[in-house]
């Protein structure tokens, strides 16, 4: 086994008032290399331009697209995502966004953390999503 989950659980059970279902985990002990990856958020890679102004449900997928296409360039997946760390400018968009983010990580049991933070780096931006992964060492 490449990572081993410690605690794992479902958001279903810990926040049953809110319609969440996301796989997480209190620890992530992983063996290989580090991937660090930069906050992503709503922004074409290639153009730098930002997109889904006014829907955090929509930002955190295009988030969890850009997330997805870098770690495959690293050489990982995200199936090694270790930790997961979510930056909203309001708690309302919790729900919405938590449940995009749930879809891509399912089975997968990241720790995660959210915050909630007076802005980010563009007034446009609502959801920042950063992740540490890894490139898991050979079983040979």
């Amino acid at each position: 086994m490449t990572h081993e989950r410690l605690r794992k659980f479902n958001t279903q059970d810990t926040y049953p008032e809110q319609k969440l279902d996301n796989d997480l985990s209190q620890g992530v002990i992983a063996r290989g290399t580090l991937v660090f990856l930069r906050g992503q958020v709503s922004q074409d890679l290639g153009t730098g331009c930002s997109l889904h102004a006014d829907d955090p449900a929509a930002q955190a997928r295009k988030a969890m697209e850009n997330v997805k296409l870098l770690l495959e360039e690293a050489g990982s997946q995200l199936d090694h995502v270790c930790r997961v760390v979510v930056y909203l400018t309001d708690i309302r968009y919790r729900e919405p966004v938590y449940q995009e983010i749930g879809q891509w990580f399912k089975g997968v049991h990241p720790c995660s953390t959210g915050l909630v933070v007076t802005a980010l780096a563009r007034p446009e931006w609502q959801v920042e999503i950063e992740v540490t992964a890894v490139i898991p060492e050979d079983d040979d």
